[in-house]
This record gives structure tokens, sequence and C-alpha cells, in this order.
């Protein structure tokens, strides 16, 4: 677990934020179908994958024998 953490924090100080696109259908009346697209974007903290990062030392290194 400790592993995943540190990864995913080096992962969101790398990349700001995570966008996609979402198409769902707004009017479908027979071989007729409108769609409409909404953009998704998720930012994350700097602060967040700070703490990710070193939560995930804490992790590892509480889990290595004394």
């Amino acid at each position: 677990m400790g592993i995943v953490l540190i990864v995913a924090g080096i992962a969101g100080l790398v990349f700001s934020n995570i966008s996609w696109t979402e198409t769902e259908p707004l009017l479908m009346a027979g071989p007729l179908q409108v769609n409409t697209e909404e953009r998704h974007t998720v930012w994350i903290s700097t602060a967040a994958a700070i703490a990710a990062v070193l939560a995930g030392l804490g992790l590892v290194f509480a889990g290595k024998p004394a």
C-alpha cells in the first residue's frame, strides 16, 4: 500500500489535473440521435500529492523489520 501511495503521489506532482470527455445521448428519435459532450476535469493539489508520498514512505518504513 505504501508503494501505491508513493507512485500516486509522484503522479499527482507530475500531472496537475486529469481530464476526460463524456458523451451522453441528448435526444433519440428513431434513427436520429443527438449527443452532447461534457468535459470533466479533476485538479490534484500539490499538498495532497506530497502528503500521499510522505504517507507512503511512512508505511514502507513502518513495515520494515527493525
